[in-house]
């Protein structure tokens, strides 16, 4: 990383972006030789210090196969965008969070679908949001076993002011 200065390192604070982040974007090795990336909806889980993302899908479809042939992934979610204004100079930036890394996709059994769903909404709702569980059957659900990850920020400091679009 070019700017250490903005580098995380520190796991808790990679978790807690993550927890902020509503859509994570990952990416397969594609069989056009072009990479494929899917925003997606997750959940998160840590088991001691191994990082899971969770995902659902169809039973079918193109990133099932990609999976298929290649489980090796990226992934990148970002969050607190910010229009950084530089008013001497006239110029701008973006402030934001985020975290990126690798891993490998594991397609769940049938027998842990519903923990890895449960862990999925749990991002987005109470621990004990209830759902309808008649489309399990019919959803997969796989997780991206993270092996490495690490996140990055840019803040607003002296000098700087954040831009207010104008009224309309």
């Amino acid at each position: 990383m070019i700017r250490a200065d903005r580098e995380i390192t520190d796991r808790a604070e990679q978790l807690a972006i993550i927890d902020t982040c509503d859509v994570c974007r990952v990416a397969l090795n594609g069989d056009d030789g072009y990479p494929y990336i899917i925003p997606l909806n997750f959940g998160v889980d840590v088991e001691g210090d191994q990082v899971y993302l969770y995902f659902h899908s169809a039973r079918r479809g193109q990133k099932l196969d990609l999976i298929a042939e290649d489980a090796r992934a990226t992934f990148e979610m970002d969050c607190d965008h910010e229009l950084i204004f530089y008013d001497k100079r006239m110029s701008c930036t973006m402030g934001y969070r985020s975290v990126i890394g690798r891993g490998t996709v594991e397609i769940l059994p049938e027998e842990e679908k519903k923990r890895g769903l449960d862990i999925l909404m749990r991002h987005y709702h109470a621990e004990d949001f209830p759902y309808s569980e008649k489309p399990i059957p019919v959803t997969t659900v796989w997780r991206l076993k993270v092996e490495s990850m690490t996140g990055k920020h840019r803040d607003v400091h002296p000098g700087e002011s954040r831009w207010t679009p104008p009224a309309r």
